[in-house]
C-alpha cells in the first residue's frame, strides 16, 4: 500500500524517514510531482526504475536544499553560480562535471562524469530536502512515457502500490518540467525547455546552443526522448480544424465541432497553460478513450516563452511511440523538472 501523507511537520519528517530508509517518496516541487529516492544509494535508485519500469542508464537529477549543497557535488563554474543566484530555489536544473569527491551514486548518473542538480522552490520540497540531508534523486513520478502527474492524485492513480508514499503539497504551480541547461561544455547548450525560459537564460548566460535533434545516444540529461509524454491517444498537432471524433486541447477561443474539449487558457496565457497541460493531456486521453474519441487535436501555441516548452512537449507526445525491442531512443527517458 503506499501511505498518504498530508504535508505538515511530522509528514515531512516522516517522509524523510522513508527516503533515508531506502524507500520511495513522491513528492510535489514546483513543476511536477518527483518520485524521490536516496541519490546515494544504488539500490534506493534502482527502486525508482523498477517502480517506473524505465531505463537503468538514463541520468536523473539530483535535487538539494541549498545551491552550497548541491555545489558540494559539482565543479560550479561562475556561470553556474550567478544562474543559482537568479533562479534557484526555481525551475532549473544545471548539468555540470561531477567533483571526484561526489557520494552520489553512478546509477543516479548514468555514470557520466556530469550531474544534473536542481533546488526546487515550494515550501514542503525544501523542508523535506532539508530534513533528508542528503541528494535526493526524482524523475516524474508516473510509469514511463506517460504524462508527468501536477498533483497527488495523479501520483496516486498511476503509482499505488508501486511507491511507499506520497507526500501531498496540492497541485504544482508551473506545472511543466524543469528547464536543464548543459554548462560542462565551452558554450551552454539548453538540452530541454521548461520553466525558465531561454530568454531569461541568455539575459544571463549569452549564447547559448538550442538542438532541435533530441535523439542522443548518451544523453547527459533526460528530457531527450522524442515519445515521452505521450498518451493513449494519438496526438495532432498544429489543428486549425476539428471533428466529433477527436478531442481538443484549446489555447485561447477553442475550435468547434470537438467531442470533447479542455482549454488550457481561454485567455491565450501562456503561463495559465503551462501550469495545466499535463493535467489537460491527462483528461482528454482517458475521457476521450472512454467515449471512443480517436484523436487529441492540439491547437498552436505561440512559440516563445513557456510557449516554447509547451510545444517541445506538444511534439513529443506526438512522435511516434519507441518500438518494444527498447532500441533507438528508449534510453532517453524524461525526468522531473
Amino acid at each position: 500500500m503506499t501511505e498518504i501523507l498530508k504535508a505538515d511537520p511530522d509528514a515531512i519528517q516522516r517522509a524523510a524517514t522513508l527516503l533515508l530508509d531506502g524507500k520511495l517518496v513522491a513528492f510535489g516541487t514546483e513543476t511536477v510531482y518527483g518520485l524521490g529516492a536516496l541519490a546515494t544509494s544504488n539500490a534506493a535508485v534502482a527502486h525508482i526504475f523498477a517502480a517506473k519500469n524505465r531505463p537503468r542508464f538514463n541520468p536523473l537529477i539530483s535535487h538539494f536544499a541549498s545551491a552550497e549543497a548541491a555545489f558540494e557535488h559539482v565543479e560550479a563554474n561562475d556561470m553556474a553560480r550567478r544562474l543559482a543566484e537568479i533562479f534557484w530555489p526555481g525551475p532549473l536544473t544545471m548539468i555540470l562535471p561531477r567533483k571526484s569527491g561526489s557520494t552520489i551514486c553512478d546509477l543516479a548518473t548514468a555514470g557520466l562524469p556530469t550531474i544534473a542538480v536542481r533546488v526546487p522552490s515550494g515550501k514542503t520540497a525544501l523542508a523535506l530536502l532539508q530534513a533528508v540531508g542528503q541528494p535526493v534523486a526524482a524523475p516524474s513520478a508516473n510509469p514511463s512515457g506517460r504524462v508527468s502527474p501536477s498533483d497527488a492524485f495523479h501520483v496516486l492513480r498511476n503509482m499505488h502500490g508501486r511507491i511507499d508514499a506520497i507526500l501531498d503539497s496540492g497541485p504544482c504551480s508551473v506545472g511543466l518540467e524543469s528547464t536543464v541547461i548543459d554548462l560542462s561544455r565551452e558554450v551552454p547548450f539548453l538540452l530541454r525547455p521548461g520553466g525558465i525560459t531561454l530568454e531569461q537564460l541568455e539575459a544571463v548566460c549569452g549564447t547559448i546552443r538550442n538542438p532541435d535533434d533530441y535523439a542522443t545516444k548518451l544523453p547527459s540529461s533526460p528530457g531527450m526522448l522524442a515519445s515521452h509524454y505521450a498518451p493513449g491517444l494519438p496526438v495532432r498537432l498544429s489543428a486549425e480544424s476539428v471533428d466529433e471524433h477527436e478531442a481538443l486541447l484549446a489555447f485561447g477561443p477553442a475550435l468547434s465541432g470537438a467531442g470533447l474539449v479542455y482549454n488550457l487558457s481561454e485567455r491565450s496565457d501562456l503561463e495559465e497553460a503551462a501550469s495545466r497541460l499535463f493535467a489537460g493531456l491527462r483528461f482528454l486521453d482517458g475521457e476521450g478513450q472512454r467515449r471512443g474519441l480517436k484523436t487529441i487535436a492540439a491547437m498552436p501555441v505561440p512559440r516563445q516563452g513557456l510557449g516554447l516548452a509547451i510545444m517541445d512537449r506538444l511534439r513529443r507526445a506526438a512522435s511516434p511511440r519507441p518500438t518494444a525491442s527498447g532500441d533507438d531512443d528508449d534510453d532517453l527517458e524524461s525526468m522531473i523538472g
